[in-house]
């Protein structure tokens, strides 16, 4: 590939430190920075991002500002809702305000070169989002928490079921349990941390791999950081000004979404207008807001908002007497940033931990490993201090007229489930409670308050990863990534057999044929596996709240539950999927690859990995002709070795852009479908050796 280079002029002046900031783009879109000074290199990074995925970046902006039905129309209304209601505009300007006044001149610079980016490359950006221009340091903020605090804690769609399960309950004999209510996909991830004593070079390495959608606020974008004091690559959700995930000479770290309650749900009774709480009636805060809603002529309506909160939080539903309010955690906890941005500034396990003591990042399992061969688990979060109750009374609706349900204060670092440089030499997390992080257990779930993280059950995706390092006395870095690759489906090692003995117990042809199929297959979903699509249409047809003969058990948590508890009903589900494999497909060994399928642009490549319980995870959608396309899944991953010189692979699943015309969209899909990482180039020499562009970003006199 030929190398480009080109010197854009922007509108912002770097203080004292190197010659120039530059960015070197390598040939996967991988912005490597390197910036005179700090804040230079935080300007470059908005630029970059804004070259990499401006039409996303501005659009997520204009959400978090509550006008996105302002820019974008009527379908934006029940976006600015939410996000008004939640107060996000006002905290985001608050937090600004609470930011250490020096990383607050950082956000500014990131705002900043997004800014510039647009000045000097209007043409790129499409006109329908320049509106949103120009940004500031206040909306990234806003990003921020609507990102953090209003879709991982707690997430629209989620309320929306809530509020509507509340308001028109099915079955009112049920008690209500916000559990049953889940996104469309649950947001996961995989993460390992492996000690020198069970790594073959004797050098600890470290698994980062998130599991999100593959569309809109969940996407990653991969860079490297080189400015004075700092050297640090890794990848960041599109909007986010710093990593989030990363590693640089000494260690690094990765998250996964924790099992972990971060908001309530509070029942009101509402009394002369107000709400009655510990004996007396309180008045609701009342607003009044006003949405502007672009009609399709280009004209504005507006449309009044109503939001009302009350002690607990926004009001977010009413029926008859009633009202339900929401509390979230985090809302006064505004340096979520500043964390991030000093873990990777962090050159040993102290300086770490001192960077995330302060908990201001509020969920996410934090997993990491260093030069020194120290590895770590911690449930990180800000958890609330409850009075009274297990985990699953506060996935319930809580009762709101006390102050002995209303939460106030979190749990200190030292009150969090943590391992460090644990007995077995390695520490997994597959979005499993911190009780299962690795064998023999170190952390007691009776040693901590009930509410803290379920206790159970641990999923087949968890089981199968901690399985995986349990049994391999050493590893090396290629089998790590081996194993990264697992498409192995744990749920059929615990039913495949009586379901085969069952469904040829039976004189039904079309069961035997089936079973036929399922002897055969290898129990994994690579893309030429041969009975997969029967077993996963089969684990639709059954339900698993009655199928497993023996359930999990806590002493037994990588062997339960195992076993099939109704074998006919069993069959007649496997007769169903059979005869739906063969109506569509027109056999029923279909390979797995023809069925499920890696979509982008003309890309249109077999897939393998899915969602039962596989660690290779993908998440899929149907097309019209009876295929699937994913859409969600393995989405970055990030396998170091922590040697000398440090080596790591990694892989952005979409590639790193999603600007229209970049031969960044989907560059990386090709290497997803092979089961293969791509190396990284961290030091001078490598970069330039795979230079696409450069860029210098100079002041202006």
């Amino acid at each position: 590939m030929s190398v480009q280079s080109r010197s854009d002029r922007g509108t912002f002046r770097p203080v004292a430190g190197q010659q120039k900031t530059e960015i070197l783009w390598d040939t996967y879109g991988v912005p490597h920075i390197y910036g005179k000074d700090v804040q230079s290199l935080f300007h470059a990074f908005g630029w970059a991002q804004m070259h990499s995925h401006g039409n996303l970046l501005l659009r997520f902006y204009g959400q978090a500002r509550g006008r996105a039905a302002e820019y974008w129309g009527e379908n934006y209304v029940e976006s600015d809702q939410w996000v008004r209601t939640m107060g996000v505009p006002s905290r985001a300007q608050q937090w600004y305000d609470a930011q250490n006044p020096t990383f607050r001149n950082y956000i500014d610079a990131f705002a900043a070169g997004i800014n510039t980016y647009t000045q000097n490359h209007a043409e790129l950006i499409d006109n329908e989002v320049k509106g949103v221009l120009p940004v500031t340091g206040v909306d990234v903020l806003a990003h921020l928490h609507r990102l953090l605090n209003f879709t991982f804690i707690v997430e629209p769609q989620t309320v929306a079921s809530l509020r509507e399960e509340w308001e028109s309950p099915q079955d009112t004999s049920k008690e209500f349990n916000t559990q049953n209510i889940t996104p469309q996909k649950p947001l996961g991830s995989n993460g390992w941390a492996i000690a020198p004593s069970r790594s073959a070079s004797g050098n600890a390495m470290l698994l980062a791999n998130p599991h999100l959608p593959w569309s809109n606020l969940f996407l990653w974008y991969e860079a490297q950081f080189n400015a004075p004091g700092i050297d640090t690559y890794g990848a960041t959700l599109v909007g986010i000004p710093v990593l989030t995930i990363g590693f640089n000479d000494n260690l690094g770290w990765t998250h996964t979404v924790n099992k972990y309650n971060g908001w309530d749900a509070y029942e009101l009774t509402l009394a002369d207008g107000g709400y009655r709480f510990d004996g007396k009636i309180h008045a609701f805060q009342t607003e009044t807001q006003t949405l502007n809603v672009r009609q399709p002529d280009g004209t504005l309506q507006q449309k009044p908002l109503t939001v009302q909160c009350c002690v607990h939080g926004p009001v977010i539903a009413q029926k008859e007497g009633k009202a339900l309010a929401l509390r979230v955690v985090g809302l006064d906890q505004p340096g979520a940033l500043e964390q991030w941005w000093r873990m990777g500034l962090a050159k040993n396990l102290t300086e770490f931990e001192a960077a995330i003591k302060p908990l201001q990042i509020p969920m996410f399992t934090v997993i990491y490993a260093d030069r020194e061969g120290h590895i770590m688990h911690l449930f990180n979060g800000q958890v609330p201090v409850r009075s009274q109750g297990d985990y699953a009374y506060w996935s319930g609706i809580i009762p709101g007229d006390t102050s002995t349900t209303l939460w106030t204060q979190f749990h200190p670092y030292g009150d969090l489930p943590r391992v460090l440089d644990p007995q077995s030499g390695w520490l997994q997390n597959a979005n499993d409670p911190p009780w299962t992080t690795t064998f023999p257990a170190p952390l007691k779930p009776d040693d901590y308050p009930s509410y803290i993280a379920p206790r159970g059950p641990v999923e087949f995706r968890a089981q199968h990863s901690a399985k995986m390092l349990k049994s391999d006395e050493w590893i090396s870095f290629e089998k790590m990534v081996e194993y990264k690759h697992s498409t192995h489906v744990e749920l059929a090692e615990r039913l495949l057999d009586d379901l085969i003995t069952a469904a040829r117990q039976q004189s039904g042809e079309v069961a035997k044929n089936a079973a036929d199929v399922l002897e055969n297959w290898d129990r994994k979903t690579e893309s030429d596996s041969r009975g997969a699509v029967l077993f996963a249409f089969w684990s639709e047809e059954v339900d698993f709240s009655n199928l497993f003969a023996s359930p999990w058990n806590e002493q037994e948590p990588l062997t339960t539950p195992n076993g099939l508890a109704d074998p006919v009903n069993a069959v007649t589900a496997l007769e169903a999927a059979a005869q739906r494999v063969m109506a569509t497909y027109r056999t029923l060994d279909v390979p797995w690859g023809d069925v499920f399928r890696l979509c982008s642009g003309n890309l249109d490549l077999p897939a393998n990995g899915g969602e039962v319980g596989i660690f290779r995870n993908l998440w899929f959608s149907p097309l019209e002709d009876g295929r699937f396309e994913a859409i969600g899944g393995d989405s970055y991953v990030a396998a170091i070795e922590f040697s000398n010189p440090v080596r790591a692979m990694a892989l952005t699943s979409y590639g790193n852009a999603t600007q229209p015309n970049s031969p960044h969209v989907g560059d990386q899909l090709e290497l997803f479908a092979k089961k293969q990482l791509r190396p990284i180039w961290r030091s001078r020499q490598e970069i330039e050796a795979h230079l696409a562009t450069r860029e210098v970003l100079t002041d202006v006199e």
